[in-house]
């Protein structure tokens, strides 16, 4: 039997899941209160609050430590790596402790894993890491030599469609050229080509969806930067999570939206038609790295349930390739799938050297 513990901690919450092979046991998100957090001065901190629960929850589930054959957790904010299957080791927990690039509640997922790991001696993984970046050096530069583009984002589902295809069209994943398109609360485009994701469109850069603002005019972001109006933080809010479909019609629900345009809100059809034209032109972008030849596009998470949404993406971009649509996005199996693969001697994790900088 493969008996796998998933974990995928979040900012205010801690989802676990049992998988049998490629069957869920069970799947449970545990909230976490503002009050039950409080006491943490870093996430690193939360390590034992956050282990504890998850041991609860097995117990909850009649689920002996002794079953499980492996652990599978959500990569944290570490020095940038590959896409796939990496080993929990110390070096790994180190950085998540000392200098991960960023402050986040994925980066104690590893701890945890770790720990029980050693204690029951199984293996333990994170797949496809919040911090993968394979873009290829041409697609990292900017007009600014200080600044450049990052593969960071949407890696985990985006990668998972990609390699569905890949298995449903009966090939190899490096063997495929797909553009995907994760359309959530922020939207990001990324290409796969010779089994790497080769370019990478992020939720910053690229289209403006329910929540982000995306890609704006630079002087106008300068402009607004030094207005007075705003400090750090509340700049970064206004882009973040005040941009986007919430700036123009006061909500972040696309069913909302789309509930909007039926009672003939020609606003809202405006702002909602723009956010699906931006996403085409994003996917478009992608396709001169390969000159064109792209196999398929992929349209996956919350926003692809929508068939307005996609119907009207594919009449846009259909001139490259055919479009595949996988709504939704379902971040436990994708993990567990990953885990299995390494288990069932498909893939090799890798192994993750610490970085005294959070820069690698």
């Amino acid at each position: 039997m493969e008996r796998l513990l998933i974990l995928n901690p979040g900012s205010t919450s801690t989802k676990l899941a049992v998988f049998d092979g490629e069957e869920p046991l069970f799947v449970e998100s545990i909230t976490h209160s503002a009050e039950e957090l409080t006491p943490f001065d870093c996430v690193a901190d939360q390590y034992e609050f956050r282990r504890e629960l998850v041991l609860d929850c097995l117990k909850r589930h009649s689920v002996p430590l002794d079953s499980l054959t492996a652990i599978v957790s959500r990569g944290g904010l570490l020095t940038p790596i590959e896409a796939g299957a990496y080993e929990v080791n110390d070096d790994m927990v180190w950085q998540l402790k000392n200098k991960p690039q960023n402050e986040h509640a994925s980066n104690v997922g590893a701890m945890i894993a770790r720990s029980i790991s050693l204690q029951l001696g199984i293996p333990a993984y994170i797949y496809d890491g919040v911090t993968v970046d394979e873009l290829l050096p041409i697609n990292k530069l900017t007009g600014l030599p200080s600044m450049r583009r990052k593969g960071m984002g949407h890696n985990l589902n985006t990668r998972a469609a990609a390699l569905r295809y890949a298995w449903e069209s009966g090939r190899d994943y490096k063997d495929i050229t797909v553009i995907v398109a994760h359309l959530g609360g922020g939207i990001s485009v990324n290409l796969h080509h010779n089994g790497k994701i080769e370019d990478f469109i992020s939720d910053e850069e690229g289209p403006f969806s329910p929540e982000r603002a995306g890609g704006l005019p630079m002087f106008d972001v300068i402009k607004e930067c030094f207005s007075g109006r705003y400090d750090y933080k509340g700049m970064m809010k206004l882009v973040k999570n005040q941009g986007g479909l919430m700036a123009h019609l006061g909500t972040t629900d696309s069913r909302a939206v789309e509930q909007m345009i039926q009672s003939g809100d020609a606003h809202a059809k405006l702002v909602y038609d723009a956010m699906i034209l931006n996403i085409a032109k994003n996917i478009a972008k992608c396709a001169p790295n390969v000159c064109g030849k792209v196999d398929a596009i992929l349209l996956t998470g919350g926003i692809a349930y929508s068939q307005y949404v996609t119907s009207e993406i594919e009449k846009r971009v259909s001139f490259l390739a055919p479009v595949v649509v996988y709504p939704g996005e379902d971040e436990m199996r994708s993990l567990a799938l990953g885990g299995l693969r390494v288990l069932r001697g498909q893939e090799t994790a890798k192994i993750f050297h610490k970085s005294g900088s959070a820069n690698g």
